[in-house]
């Protein structure tokens, strides 16, 4: 299974200091929806691991948030592209919970339901607490620098072998054009005399 590990706010979708709380507020970032369609046509299952702990602290309630994942979901279709499932934490940092990045907890919780090890899975965020998710969870974190990606890069830090990128649709470009170079491999070895 080739898997890939997408934060929400901020890779997909413009983020806000005042939170995503509707619907019409779900804006997509220029090329991510069409980014999210190419990975899908080239065999990837593409997850979210989003933190909304603006659920927690009463922005918005479930229905909402379902509303907000509807939305996205019917414009990667929409697109074509799937996303396959939508893992959020509703918690705030004060609810010390294993699901809230930088804690690994939603990464577990994807790794057991889709049966997958994740060593190697690539995994997409802007913030610190994506990445640091992602290493501990024995993915290869990627900054994208749309987001706060740009201040996250500023501030340093980053977890080992993090790899930077300008956004969503330049991740699918490196990791389209890495798996064309791996299977001309595999065919180039596999080749008969």
């Amino acid at each position: 299974m080739k898997l890939i590990i997408l934060d929400r706010d901020g890779v997909i979708n413009e983020d806000s200091d005042a939170f995503i709380k509707t619907p019409d507020e779900w804006i997509p970032l220029p090329g991510s929806l069409d980014a999210i369609a190419r990975l899908t046509k080239a065999g990837y299952t593409i997850v979210v691991a989003t933190n909304q702990s603006g659920l927690g602290r009463g922005y918005f309630d479930i229905m909402t948030l379902n509303a907000i994942h509807q939305k996205m979901q019917n414009a990667v279709k929409a697109a074509g592209g799937q996303i396959e499932a939508i893992f959020f934490c509703p918690h705030t940092a004060s609810d010390n919970c294993d699901c809230r990045k930088p804690r690994q907890g939603m990464f577990s919780t994807i790794s057991e339901r889709f049966d997958t090890p994740l060593e190697d899975v690539p995994s997409v965020g802007d913030s610190l607490r994506d990445l640091q998710a992602a290493f501990l969870a024995g993915c290869t974190p990627i900054l994208v620098l749309s987001g706060k990606g740009k201040k996250t890069l500023e501030n340093g830090g980053l977890p080992p072998k993090t790899i930077i990128f300008d956004d969503l649709s330049a991740v699918a470009d490196h990791l389209l054009e890495a798996d064309q170079k791996n299977s001309a491999s595999r065919d180039k070895n596999t080749e008969t005399p």
